[in-house]
Parts: structure tokens; sequence; C-alpha cells
């Protein structure tokens, strides 16, 4: 049995959108997660972080209102409050960010996707 491809999709996104539409293309129909709706877990983002070698920051919209907000510019805040941030405010993780088993790939560009296809 293949293990399940997933996708953090938001499909206001054109990116999420166009890396949905690779994945169909290559025949891998995702399971979709409305990421907005349903967060990932503290557990899924330690995965994804730890699976594309990145500390929290770089999987953060740092453009985001919400992120100046909250103060989370602020250099001295630990991977754990970060973490934390991206769980209550799931508008500040980047995406689309696909999962197949233990690999990870970020869909920016999408043609990232392949590489774990």
């Amino acid at each position: 049995m293949t293990e399940p491809t997933r996708i953090f999709h938001n499909p206001r996104c054109s990116k999420s959108r166009q890396t949905l539409e690779l994945l169909r293309e290559q025949g891998v129909e995702p399971e979709i997660i409305r990421y907005l709706e349903t967060p990932p877990t503290v557990q899924i983002l330690e995965h994804i972080l730890e699976a594309l070698d990145i500390g929290p920051r770089e999987l953060m919209r740092t453009g985001e209102k919400e992120y100046r907000e909250q103060g989370l510019d602020d250099p001295e805040l630990d991977r754990e409050t970060l973490i934390k941030a991206m769980v209550a405010t799931p508008k500040l993780i980047e995406r689309p960010i696909v999962i197949k088993g233990n690999n990870v790939a970020l869909g920016r560009p999408p043609e990232n996707v392949l590489n774990i296809l």
C-alpha cells in the first residue's frame, strides 16, 4: 500500500491551487487539509520543520499583519512560541505544504512537490 499524500491547502491561494493541480496532473489525488479551518498540531508542524530542515520563522508568512500584531518579529522568541503562534493563527503558515510519508515539500514554487512523489 502506498503512503497517502496530504496537502495543507488554502483554496484562495494561487500557489496552493497550482500545486493541487500539479499533483492531480501527476495522478495523485491528495487528502486535502484546509489548514485555516483545521490547523496542524504542534507535532505535525515539528515534523514539517524537521523534514524541511528549517526553523519556524522560515515557515511563517512574515508579511501578514498578525505577525507584527503578535510581536512575532521579536528575535528573542523561542521555537516553541513561534510554533504555538502558527497553530493558534494558521494564516501565518506558508502554503501549500505537501506531505508524503516522512517527506515534505513546500509548494513555492509548485514544482518543488515533484521531488517527494
